[in-house]
């Protein structure tokens, strides 16, 4: 299948490709349907694509490539409801806020999406830990050529 997204270009896809979110994503309820993948441009940096809406694809990061010590623990239910059985299935990701200054881009540490890579099933949760921020700094005193 392809998708002819509105930044990336023609992504093909295939089903077993696709990611559910049950409940869609805080802002994109109506959205169900997500692919993942790579920024050719820069590999640090994902892009969770809607299949149902070709205008909405949402820049992600892995945490652990910038805060080895992120950590979290997902409650009984929520293992359930993503049928997670063992750790090595679950993916994480944050959400990224881009800007023109290096400085000024930031990630969600505080709602990451954990997605089930076995199942395809994925949510966004909230953490209830202060150390983590909705607009943590991603590269602190990077400098612009390290990152781009």
């Amino acid at each position: 299948m392809k998708l002819n997204t509105k930044y990336h270009g023609v992504r093909e896809y295939r089903s077993e490709d696709i990611i559910t979110f049950k409940k869609g994503l805080p802002g994109f309820e109506n959205l169900k349907k997500f692919i993942l993948f790579t920024v050719e441009e820069n590999e640090l940096f994902n892009i969770l694509q809607s299949i149902e809406n070709e205008e909405i694809g949402i820049v992600t990061i892995s945490p652990f490539t910038v805060f080895e010590d992120y950590e979290f623990k997902l409650s009984d239910e929520k293992l359930k409801e993503l049928k997670i059985t063992r750790p090595e299935d679950v993916l994480v990701l944050n959400t990224v806020t881009l800007n023109s200054k290096v400085e000024n881009i930031t990630t969600n540490l505080k709602a990451p999406i954990v997605i089930n890579i076995n199942e395809k099933l994925g949510e966004q949760i909230i953490i209830d830990n202060d150390k983590y921020k909705i607009k943590h700094p991603l590269f602190n005193g990077v400098k612009a050529l390290n990152v781009f």
